[in-house]
């Protein structure tokens, strides 16, 4: 067995990335290899790259010289988004010896021979018009929860966005196959399942550019809650023009989903929008949280925006702040926008200052904190039900609730991928809610 090769696996970027890492990773295994932590030493190393963040190549280099330093004759492979966009700029890199695109990277262990370190980087990608067949994912054994892909590409063409070049047209996998997955997922100890995809309310867009709709994102929703042996599922991020108010009232009143919705805006000012080129206007925005909060008072509500986008004026940013700050949501991710290759809003006049992009960026990250406390606090004294983590941090165990409150407790090794009633009692100076234990393990 001391012939076995090692490979060892490093994600950047989304929840999609990670799924489809678990499963380059189980072909790796198939074919011989253990999976090592990438901290270890490793025959190979394998980078899936992600496109959306400016310093995505800063970032890739980085993980490069770490795995170089833990084995400089280690060979070492890129794959994913920043893969397909800029091939040649990754092989490049000190190091590199194997970069593959959108359609080779679940075929990556056909493209490795002996492990030899090659003397430059090899290159196989695609045409992303080629990128028009399904690969169904899924993580398992990395954490307490599975991320679950559905979907994968994107038909829209929002000026600021890579990802469409990154990951081709709109496509989804099976509902037969979705299921079958969930349930290998339910035999693996897994409490919760996290549905993810580049747009997941696109689901049922059959391969090959076929834009019918076998089905529809509820009929996933309620095909998934039937699924026994799963307690939690989760739904990420979905577009407010999809997200129906059929798909609300079914998840409020459903056996396994969670009241937490993650729901990209982008922009409070319509001009913004307009320039985006968003299938939605902010008033639509507005109907789903009401929505929402009209039959899930409890329910988490987190918002995806960009600050700096070319046009953004002082008057467009505030606008933003105000409308954000006036609504009931539960926190913010906050991007900075940055100029991406080959897209429309790269070439838009009105750039904003990046100093600006800084101090906007800043104030909207102020409001989440105000947000998510207000949240937190609005739940204290409410019986929850929380899932808790693997991780000792500083001598204590922390869960989320179904609707995404953080909560800590004393580490106890035992309460590790258990779900327990609680009683939220008080906010804790790191953010994070205390608790009181209701009864034994649910």
């Amino acid at each position: 067995m001391t012939d076995r090769k090692k490979v060892a696996f490093y994600t950047l970027g989304c929840k999609l990335n990670f799924s489809e890492t678990s499963t380059i990773a189980r072909s790796f295994q198939d074919e011989g290899f253990d999976r090592v932590d990438f901290e270890e030493v490793a025959d190979m190393y394998v980078i899936n790259t992600c496109s959306v963040t400016e310093n995505a190549d800063k970032q890739f280099k980085q993980v490069v010289r770490k795995a170089m330093k833990l084995n400089d004759k280690a060979f070492i492979a890129a794959v994913g988004c920043y893969a397909q966009l800029k091939p040649e700029e990754l092989a490049n890199v000190d190091g590199v010896d194997l970069v593959l695109g959108a359609t080779e990277k679940f075929k990556i262990t056909d493209y490795i021979n002996d492990l030899s370190k090659n003397d430059f980087g090899e290159v196989h990608s695609c045409e992303i018009s080629e990128a028009d067949f399904y690969v169904g994912s899924y993580s398992i054994g990395d954490r307490t929860r599975a991320f679950l892909k559905v979907q994968d590409g994107c038909d829209y063409k929002c000026t600021y966005c890579t990802i469409p070049l990154a990951r081709g047209i709109s496509r989804s996998d099976a509902l037969e196959n979705v299921l079958k997955n969930a349930y290998e997922i339910s035999k693996q100890d897994i409490k919760e399942i996290v549905l993810t995809g580049v747009n997941i309310g696109d689901y049922g867009k059959g391969e090959f550019g076929n834009k019918k709709h076998e089905h529809t994102f509820l009929e996933l929703v309620q095909e998934l809650d039937k699924v026994e042996g799963i307690e939690r599922l989760r739904i990420s991020s979905i577009e407010p023009n999809l997200l129906k108010n059929e798909t609300i009232e079914f998840v409020s009143q459903s056996r396994t989903f969670v009241p937490h919705f993650h729901i990209p805006l982008q922009s409070g000012s319509n001009d913004i929008l307009k320039l985006m080129k968003r299938r939605y206007q902010r008033e639509v925005y507005t109907e789903r949280v009401n929505k929402i909060r009209e039959v899930m008072p409890h329910a988490c509500i987190g918002v995806d925006v960009i600050v700096g986008f070319p046009g953004e004026t002082d008057e467009h940013f505030l606008e933003t702040y105000h409308f954000l700050n006036e609504m009931d949501i539960s926190y913010l991710h906050v991007f900075t926008y940055s100029e991406r290759d080959n897209t429309e809003a790269a070439d838009m006049e009105g750039i904003v200052p990046s100093n600006v992009r800084a101090k906007r960026s800043k104030m909207l990250r102020g409001l989440s904190v105000k947000k998510r406390r207000a949240f937190y606090e609005s739940q204290l004294g409410s019986n929850r039900t929380v899932l808790f983590e693997s991780e000792n941090k500083e001598g204590y165990i922390h869960g989320f609730t179904e609707n995404y409150v953080k909560v800590k407790t004393p580490w106890n090794p035992e309460l590790v991928n258990t779900l327990h009633e609680i009683n939220l009692t008080k906010m804790d100076d790191d953010g994070s809610v205390r608790m009181d234990f209701l009864n034994v393990e649910v």
